[in-house]
């Protein structure tokens, strides 16, 4: 009982779960000595890397020169609990296919759908979610930082994936990495993955798979870890995960009796609506700041706070969500604005305004013309084009300590009232505004700059 004691309170009770489950009828998807129940998709869109069974594993081949290739069960799967065991040998990446298909219509007939990262590189994305040929990165580990040593390069380890209804989590040796709520497929073929190599790349890098299984029928969910964030796709939507962590719509789609327009207690009347598709829409009006329906704000004030939400530019466009806004400091002539700290919006490929400012303080996500936001994260260039929706997250701890957050990758971070935040301040447009930015508490406000951008998804938890 030692080890145990040594174990998180999610990874003992994924123990208990599973010892639960222990009585009902698992099914081996490999039965250690043939490829029986998997077929090899064929043709230049699934690769050509080999797949062989040594030592009771299935293990595949990484090959010069060939698109990522997949080894695919016969059977489609939905709602399951899948547990599977890896080990890598050479660092290339990797991963296995869930609730996916092949559809000759689509991309030459290419393998698409969720997948469960095997990643031994630095990042340590291993067990966040991607959609192969699709979308692209759905959650990213990154954003649960105390993850990153689960999966144990050169060993074995052991995965676990629960994909039931619109809910997928990830376990790895334990440990919860994911907590996805998406609805794009709710049944597929499961695939072992073995990824492209770039040029140059020496090739005969081994993913071994053993001990693969699967539960249907009669299933449930594990106790999530709490810790970790719920990444949710679905718009407007609050799932069971987040509602346990706090989590409350400031926006519905439907209705907006959670906001006002600044100095204003009813919300306005024109310029600002909302779509048929849940969408909230400030329109276009020629790009002025505040001189159409004017900003809006929430009716409640915040102060530790994590607050989430899609927005999507029009070419060109200027917004932004501010945050501590106070009302006091305009004068009778400035009433559809407010003050606050910044998280910029902006097509920066074509306002100019990221061209302003210095060193790139004003491009999107940045702490509006303070700090600038990270480009590139990890080597990855962060996604910021117009006409595409974005995930905005931003975290405001107790202790003062400010992150922006833009699909999935952190961009800022500071503490407010530090003597490094006044220093920016000083040199900021706010100088001349006292005690700007460090008010206890104050209201979120999202933008009018005259520019059609829309928001949903609206979503805060008070820390």
């Amino acid at each position: 009982m030692k080890r145990l004691s040594l174990l998180s309170s999610s990874a003992l009770a994924l123990l208990m779960s599973t010892i639960s489950l222990s009585a009902a009828e698992w099914k081996d998807l490999f039965d250690g000595k043939t490829l029986d129940g998997w077929t090899r998709l064929g043709g230049e869109a699934h690769g050509k890397a080999h797949y062989t069974v040594q030592n009771g594993a299935i293990v595949g081949t990484t090959v010069s020169n060939t698109p990522n290739s997949f080894l695919a069960t016969n059977e489609m799967y939905g709602d399951f609990i899948l547990e599977f065991e890896v080990k890598q040998i050479g660092k290339t990446n990797s991963g296995v296919q869930f609730r996916s298909n092949v559809d000759p219509d689509y991309r030459n007939g290419r393998l698409h759908g969720y997948q469960c990262e095997i990643d031994p590189s630095d990042r340590a994305w291993t067990a966040g979610i991607f959609d192969e040929a699709r979308r692209g990165w759905l959650a990213r580990p990154q954003h649960n930082p105390w993850v990153r040593a689960a999966y144990q390069y050169g060993h074995w380890n052991h995965f676990r994936i629960e994909a039931i209804g619109n809910t997928i989590q990830t376990f790895v040796n334990g440990i919860q990495i994911s907590h996805l709520v998406d609805d794009m497929d709710a049944k597929g073929m499961i695939g072992l993955q073995v990824h492209s190599i770039r040029k140059g790349v020496e090739p005969g890098a081994q993913i071994k798979w053993r001990n693969i299984r699967i539960l249907t029928g009669d299933i449930e969910l594990s106790e999530p870890d709490p810790r970790v964030f719920v990444r949710n796709h679905i718009p407007n939507n609050l799932s069971k995960g987040e509602k346990k962590q706090g989590w409350k719509l400031l926006f519905d789609g439907k209705t907006t009796d959670q906001w006002r327009g600044v100095h204003k207690d009813y919300f306005p009347d024109f310029g600002w609506s909302v779509e048929e598709n849940g969408e909230l829409m400030i329109a276009a009006s020629g790009g002025g700041e505040s001189t159409n329906a004017g900003d809006i704000v929430t009716k409640k004030e915040y102060s530790a706070f994590e607050l989430q939400l899609e927005f999507y530019m029009t070419p060109g466009a200027n917004s932004g969500i501010k945050y501590f806004v106070t009302e006091g400091y305009l004068t009778e002539g400035e009433k559809r604005s407010a003050i606050g700290l910044e998280y910029q919006i902006l097509d920066d490929e074509l306002h100019k305004d990221a061209k302003l400012g210095a060193a790139g303080n004003r491009t999107a996500a940045s702490l509006y013309d303070m700090i600038p936001s990270k480009p590139v994260v990890i080597g990855r260039t962060v996604p910021r084009k117009a006409e595409q929706w974005h995930h905005a997250r931003l975290i405001v701890y107790p202790d003062n300590k400010v992150e922006h957050w833009l699909n999935g990758y952190k961009v800022v971070e500071y503490e407010r009232g530090s003597p490094a935040y006044w220093a920016i301040v000083e040199r900021s447009k706010y100088v001349d505004w006292e005690g700007f930015g460090v008010a206890k508490s104050g209201h979120i406000l999202l933008q009018d700059h005259g520019d059609e951008v829309r928001f949903r998804s609206i979503k805060i938890r008070e820390l």
